[in-house]
This record gives C-alpha cells, sequence and structure tokens, in this order.
C-alpha cells in the first residue's frame, strides 16, 4: 500500500481528564505516513472517538510538507479545529516532527 520510502512517525499529546480520547486513549495519537523523498505526509490517522474528528484532522494534515516546521499548519488547526484536544493536536504534531526529523537526519 504505501512506497517503501514512506516512513511511519507517531507523535502524542496529553487531552483533559474530561475529554472522551482520555478515557479510551488515554492520551492523543497522531500517526503519519511519510514520503522520505519528498517529506509530503501521504496518510494520517489519530485517536479521535469520533470519526469526522479523525477525517477533519485528515485533512488538515495530508498534502503538507515536513522539511520544516508549518506555523502556518498550527494556525490553521488553532483557527479550524475547536475539539477539546487542540492542544494536544498541536502537541502532537511538535512531537512527530521532532521525532521525524531525526530519522531524516539519522538514515536519510
Amino acid at each position: 500500500m504505501y512506497e517503501k520510502s514512506t516512513v511511519y512517525i507517531v507523535g502524542h499529546g496529553k487531552t483533559s481528564s474530561e475529554n472522551a480520547i482520555t478515557s479510551n486513549f488515554k492520551i492523543f495519537f497522531i500517526g503519519l505516513v511519510i514520503d522520505t523523498t519528498d517529506d509530503l505526509v501521504v496518510d494520517m490517522e489519530c485517536s479521535a472517538t469520533i470519526s469526522i474528528t479523525s477525517r477533519f484532522i485528515r485533512e488538515l494534515f495530508v498534502g503538507r510538507k515536513f522539511t520544516e516546521y508549518d506555523p502556518q499548519l498550527e494556525e490553521d488547526i488553532s483557527r479550524r479545529y475547536y475539539g477539546t484536544s487542540q492542544k494536544a493536536l498541536i502537541t502532537a504534531y511538535k512531537d512527530a516532527f521532532k521525532k521525524y526529523r531525526e530519522i531524516k537526519e539519522k538514515y536519510y
């Protein structure tokens, strides 16, 4: 399904204790498939409890480049995503970006 040039990265962030994600998963995760040849996010899922949440967040990420931290993506999350896990999503993005950069430097 995915090209051999892709890697799978997970980022996580804490959600508030009253968030349904916390009840189900304990923490908010995003999983990203990134093509290392062009740093493009080709697929993405997250630990959301409602499927529309996963689809909406996926639309924010797929097609974005992971060459540099993207403040526009963070702004888009802040401006467009008003779920209770907004801060956790931004934290998970930062965590995933950091991990991807480390993997790129080490292996690519």
